[in-house]
């Protein structure tokens, strides 16, 4: 790797996506993002379709946005359309400034607690998780493999959604079953977006003036897929999500906690496979099956004009959010601060008010005018008063990912 090789390309690969970011860590650093600057983002979408779009934004030359359609045929070609339009802007995946490409992957497991260059060894590996991540593992190792053949000189790094989470003590990890079933199917909880849960938990301690040492927070990430954490001096003790992402808080289309039992009445009184209790749970219940819409705007929306399913299903999610926050608060004994992020977390303030409200003896509180502003900078929304900070912090999982791949690779 060449003194000036501070570019680092990032790649989330879905089924039929590809989102990337190109960043130059030049002037990162480790415990702060400022120095850290987006060339280039992008997506691929409807990979392998008749209609695939390719949106391109180069934003080291403020360019606009160019969009291609028509049949992209498989990731590879995918990557390679990538590769052509960051040429185009003289950013091209050739360059001696490109120090290494990070792949986000879903599920590493207990083997993968720290970012990983990539052999075949680890892909291996990471091939022998697909059973526990059956809908991202795989479509992880595609834009892998792809971007190996592409640059197989350059270092690839995984980093890990699983990672953050693997300091959870076993009290926490573990299911009260049977241990040799467990161990032998590796059966345990896991949690998820732990690259989101990593970088605001830092970023919170940041705008508190702190090192993530010096303080516990409970970070609620809230987008079409929910999971909470407890955070203690910087390591995750415990989070929502387990052996898959469909445990924990109430989110667009996943039933997060139910009664295990559920999925039996459903097949034996109902007569459902496995197949279909599987997609009733994940893709047709949270907010979807209570009201028809996962859209918290539209929600909102339709409560203002005084729908009550859309109600009822805002009250059972603020539920849902209020139990864990008492739950984490427990768990953490102190707690520092509260951070709201992702999509629902950073933009919907009714959200925020209606989780915190009512928890003053826990320390916590919202100030209306400050839950009000809408900006995409870190910020605190509770009052001067308040024994715990209620933050809301917009999360930045690419940035994450850049970061800890470009530790690895110029360590």
């Amino acid at each position: 790797m060449t003194a000036n090789a501070t570019r680092v390309l990032v790649l989330n690969s879905g089924s039929s996506s590809l989102k990337y970011q190109l960043l130059d860590m030049g002037d990162a650093r480790s415990d702060h993002d400022s120095g850290a600057r987006r060339l280039a983002v992008g997506l691929v979408e409807r990979i392998g379709e008749a209609t695939s779009r390719l949106a391109h934004t180069p934003l080291g030359t403020g360019g606009a946005t160019r969009e291609t359609a028509g049949p992209i045929a498989d990731h590879q070609a995918a990557l390679k359309a990538v590769a052509e339009e960051l040429a185009a802007d003289g950013l091209g995946l050739d360059s001696p400034e490109l120090a290494a490409i990070g792949h986000r992957v879903v599920h590493g497991g207990l083997k993968f607690t720290v970012p990983t260059v990539i052999d075949e060894a680890v892909l291996k590996e990471i091939e022998r998780l697909v059973p526990v991540a059956p809908l991202h593992n795989p479509a992880n190792i595609i834009g892998i493999r792809t971007a190996r053949a592409l640059r197989p000189d350059l270092p690839q790094v995984a980093v890990f959604d699983t990672a953050f989470h693997t300091t959870m003590p076993e009290s926490a990890a573990r299911y009260a079953i049977d241990v040799a079933t467990a161990d032998a199917h590796r059966i345990r909880r896991y949690g998820f977006h732990g690259t989101s849960h990593a970088y605001v938990s830092r970023r919170t301690a940041q705008l508190l003036g702190k090192a993530p040492e010096e303080v516990n927070v409970i970070v609620l990430h809230l987008g079409n897929g929910a999971s909470a954490s407890a955070v203690r001096g910087g390591r995750c003790v415990d989070t929502s999500m387990g052996l898959t992402p469909l445990e924990g808080l109430v989110m667009g289309t996943r039933s997060g906690d139910i009664d295990a039992a559920v999925t039996f009445h459903l097949k034996r009184v109902a007569g459902m496979s496995a197949d279909e209790i599987d997609e009733l749970l994940n893709k047709k219940s949270g907010l979807i099956g209570l009201c028809g819409d996962n859209d918290m705007r539209e929600i909102r929306r339709r409560i203002d004009e005084g729908d009550e399913r859309a109600a009822l299903a805002f009250d059972i999610y603020v539920h849902r959010l209020k139990k864990y926050i008492g739950a984490y608060t427990a768990v953490l004994g102190k707690v520092d601060a509260v951070a709201f992020t992702a999509g629902v977390g950073e933009n919907a303030a009714p959200v925020r008010a209606a989780a915190i409200a009512g928890l003053e003896e826990l320390g916590m509180a919202v100030d209306a005018s400050l839950n009000a502003v809408r900006s995409d900078e870190p910020r605190l929304i509770s009052p001067e008063y308040a024994r715990v900070a209620v933050a809301v912090v917009p999360t930045d999982e690419e940035l994450e990912i850049a970061q800890q791949t470009y530790a690895l690779v110029t360590a």
